[in-house]
């Protein structure tokens, strides 16, 4: 394989749910074998990097911390570089909340006293959390989102993700996240090249979604591949949602990647 790093997708890609889809362990062997540095990038914040390096080596695929990213950490650094000293509210799951609090991040409960309001997927999210969100925006909060993902795919199907509840705060306050930290956000693209310490032209990315995973390797200058095991599942990519992102290569799963790779 003519490449020197690969940057792979989780959920819908390597696993769905509590499933490890068939041929991901030996495609990421087969990645490593061939001298490409992979890197396990997912959008889904509420994970550490130790707790995704449990996950996939409970699955058989041997990582260590350096070789995952995912919207949680990438949001941690840009909190910790940049608001390393303001009051953050969360709406999250606890998972994030203790990521950033891992990092010595200053997390308040009291949405009035929070200089960031950072919303992400929360499986408790209620009316409570909205009105949390508006007081922050409305005592002069900074608002970020974790990722984009309104839908992620899990054993059941799709769930709505981070961005449903970033669009629901969003819609009360009446305006968009001031930055968004998940794929392909330039934090994240950032992120993902820093970690595989190559050029762009020479890395390949791999994922279920045209506008995260494909787009953040088309905004970086990547290859890029769409497997058909997550979110886009149709005859034709992007079938039920219209995009503008174009794949280099589609494939029926990550199984299937030596095929076009070489």
């Amino acid at each position: 394989m003519d490449y020197d790093g690969a940057v792979l997708d989780l959920d819908g890609t390597v696993y769905r749910g509590d499933r490890l889809l068939s041929g991901a362990a030996t495609a990421v062997e087969e990645l490593r074998a061939a001298g490409v540095r992979t890197v396990f990038f997912s959008n889904n914040p509420t994970r550490s990097r130790a707790e995704y390096v449990d996950r996939l080596e409970g699955f058989g695929i041997e990582t260590r911390p350096a070789e995952v990213l995912s919207a949680g950490t990438v949001t941690t650094r840009y909190l910790a570089d940049e608001h390393a000293d303001d009051a953050i509210y969360l709406v999250g799951a606890p998972g994030l909340r203790r990521q950033l609090a891992a990092a010595d991040l200053k997390l308040t409960a009291v949405p009035a006293d929070a200089d960031v309001l950072v919303v992400s997927y929360d499986r408790e999210f209620d009316y409570d959390d909205m009105l949390a969100g508006y007081r922050a925006v409305a005592g002069g909060a900074t608002f970020y989102g974790t990722d984009p993902d309104r839908l992620v795919p899990a054993e059941e199907g799709l769930v709505p993700g981070s961005g449903a509840v970033v669009g629901a705060v969003g819609a009360v306050v009446d305006r968009e996240p001031e930055r968004l930290f998940g794929k392909p956000s330039e934090p994240a693209r950032r992120a993902a090249l820093d970690a595989l310490g190559a050029p762009p032209e020479r890395c390949v990315v791999v994922g279920d979604r045209l506008e995260t995973d494909v787009a953040l390797g088309e905004r970086a200058g990547m290859t890029t591949v769409l497997v058909r095991t997550g979110v886009e599942t149709g005859a034709d990519p992007g079938s039920g949602a219209k995009s503008d992102v174009e794949p280099d290569h589609v494939v029926d799963s990550l199984a299937d990647l030596g095929d076009v790779l070489g």
